[in-house]
């Protein structure tokens, strides 16, 4: 599936950006701007139901090969948050980025995900702008308003995929593909850290971001860009 790809930027290097789940490529509205200060060109994509994308035929393995079919090869750095994390190391391979981050990546969510459409129903009925700043204290307005509107934008059957698929399999990748770094907030609830020391014995490079949640470049978005100092 060819999914709605955004560029901004004219540098010479080019970095991918996939967002997580119930989000959309506003997620990451003030790491692009970041990025196109630096003389980056910032390629992102609204994966599968999510944002301006089309929905149906939901599998982990699509969402790879929606990757691979919509983003260019060859980026200096791609990045993926999330369910995104997952979508990008299935397709990394086929990508052929220099470099890949793993933002908070879903690899392993068994117990996360079992009741993720139910949960994520109750979710969308307080999905406004009172009950979003809410619950993220310290995010900007914008990342309000584009959670919100990635909200309004996201198709629920996509949970329903992710509870029958997601939950019970591991997606752990086995070795990096590329030079690959796992970048975890200190609060995250997707890479505990016995997943963050198993990732570290397959060869991956670990960096946590201590006062960020799952959200790392909302909730601390100098912390974030610190943490990716020599990947980018």
């Amino acid at each position: 599936m060819k999914l709605e790809t955004y560029t901004s930027g004219t540098g010479d290097r080019t970095v991918l950006l996939v967002h997580g789940s119930m989000s959309s490529h506003e997620t990451w509205h003030a790491v692009e701007a970041e990025l196109v200060r630096r003389d980056y060109r910032v390629v992102s994509v609204d994966m599968r139901g999510h944002g301006a994308s089309p929905r149906g035929d939901y599998s982990v393995a699509a969402l790879g090969d929606d990757l691979a079919d919509s983003l260019p090869t060859g980026a200096d750095v791609a990045v993926g948050h999330s369910m995104g994390g997952v979508a990008l190391s299935l397709a990394v391979e086929r990508l052929c980025p220099a470099r890949a981050v793993y933002v908070d990546p879903a690899f392993r969510q068994p117990g996360m995900w079992a009741d993720a459409g139910e949960r994520m129903r109750r979710l969308f009925a307080v999905a406004d702008t009172d009950h979003v700043r809410e619950r993220n204290p310290r995010w900007s307005d914008a990342d309000v308003e584009s959670e919100v509107r990635g909200f309004a934008s996201f198709d629920p059957e996509f949970f329903d995929f992710v509870a029958a698929e997601v939950a019970g399999n591991d997606f752990l990748p086995a070795k990096p593909v590329v030079p690959s770094l796992v970048l975890r907030g200190g609060n995250s609830v997707t890479v505990t850290p016995q997943d963050a020391r198993e990732l570290e014995e397959r060869g991956f490079t670990v960096r946590v971001v201590e006062d960020a949640g799952h959200c790392v470049h909302r909730d601390d978005l100098p912390g974030f860009l610190a943490a990716l100092e020599g990947w980018l």
